[in-house]
């Protein structure tokens, strides 16, 4: 992908005092944008824009960023949805009833999902990061969005696939319709692991996990990701990496590496208009 067009699918701007990046950003009919750590109230370890109710922060704070982030890209935030996230490979297609399920509070966010689609006008979904990889998807076609949660077992169980194949058995989709953006996430510069982990993965070295010292490796989920989008059908002209690694940017991003544990989350969000 040429650098202009992935400009066109992974921008950065600051609107509010807020800065975003924006994927989908030069097409039309979607309200996407995934956040950093800055531009909202928490203090400490989740300074400033912590979007995470589950990891310590006071849920005040947490609550006043949704609310920033929902004024600062045109939502309603007591109408989004979030999930519990399990770091698995369920996927969910989401509608109106839906809306406000964890947008308020932890306890009634959607249990088991690491994955969200909608063809609903006007529904926010909403998910948090802090190393692991968002994926977000966009068919312009059928109208239809979808926000994933990829950690390092999700990717290894093939999440990226089963989101495509979600879309095409319940939204009607056509893998070759959609577009799809990789987000910020722990890059394969930081991300070591061992060998139990890199067995989920297959007989290495493969093409995103290849032999480090000491015994590890080095696992490039933003690759992995990619090849399990190629595999399910998306055009390689329609698959942008933004290539930003969270633990490498920590003082820009959250990251629970660098963090050593204790840190905010950032948000993706996607809305179809309409």
């Amino acid at each position: 992908m040429r650098g202009d067009e992935k400009k066109a699918l992974f921008a950065a701007e600051s609107r509010n005092g807020v800065p975003l990046y924006l994927p989908f950003a030069g097409l039309e009919g979607i309200i996407a944008g995934f956040t950093t750590r800055h531009g909202g109230c928490s203090e400490g370890p989740y300074a400033t824009l912590n979007l995470g109710l589950h990891v310590g922060d006071e849920p005040r704070r947490v609550l006043a960023n949704r609310a920033t982030l929902g004024e600062t890209l045109g939502y309603d935030p007591e109408k989004a949805v979030c999930a519990a996230q399990v770091h698995g490979t369920r996927v969910a297609v989401v509608g109106k009833k839906e809306a406000g399920n964890g947008a308020m509070a932890v306890d009634d966010a959607l249990p088991g999902i690491d994955g969200l689609v909608t063809t609903a006008p006007g529904l926010p979904l909403l998910a948090f990061f802090a190393d692991c990889v968002p994926l977000f998807l966009y068919d312009p076609v059928r109208r239809a969005a979808a926000l994933i949660h990829a950690g390092w077992r999700g990717t290894a169980g093939h999440i990226a696939e089963t989101a495509v194949k979600v879309m095409k058995e319940e939204c009607g989709c056509r893998p070759e319709d959609l577009w799809a953006v990789i987000g910020p996430s722990i890059g394969p510069c930081c991300y070591r692991v061992g060998n139990e982990t890199a067995a989920r993965f297959g007989e290495g070295p493969l093409p995103y996990l290849v032999p480090a010292d000491g015994g590890t490796w080095r696992l490039d989920l933003w690759e992995a990701n990619r090849r399990h989008l190629l595999a399910a059908g998306l055009a390689e002209g329609r698959i942008a990496v933004a290539g930003l690694c969270t633990a490498c940017h920590h003082e820009t991003l959250f990251s629970y590496r660098a963090g050593r544990g204790t840190t905010g989350r950032m948000a993706g969000l996607v809305m179809l208009e309409g």
